[in-house]
């Protein structure tokens, strides 16, 4: 003998009928914690955050980038950031 037997029923429904736990809190704490760690992560990837990390001796506002370009160009220059062409 065989018996086919078809229930029409949403996934919480029957969850509900079969007595199991709702996981939808769990799972959106869960979820919730993923998202930050993985926004962390991103941040972390930030040119700013990168250049931080792998130069921390470089000018890290622009008035210091522009003091150190401007030193370096002086250093460049004719004169040697003299102000006097030629002397070195």
């Amino acid at each position: 003998m065989k018996v086919n037997v078809e229930i029409d029923c949403t996934p919480e429904e029957a969850r509900r009928f079969l007595g199991l736990p709702d996981l939808r809190p769990m799972q959106d704490a869960v979820m919730a914690k993923l998202q930050q760690q993985m926004l962390d992560a991103v941040n972390v990837l930030s040119p700013e955050a990168l250049l931080k990390t792998w130069m921390p001796l470089a000018p890290q506002t622009p008035e210091q980038m522009r003091d150190a370009m401007a030193s370096m160009f002086r250093m460049f220059t004719p004169g040697g950031g003299t102000g006097k062409p030629g002397q070195g």
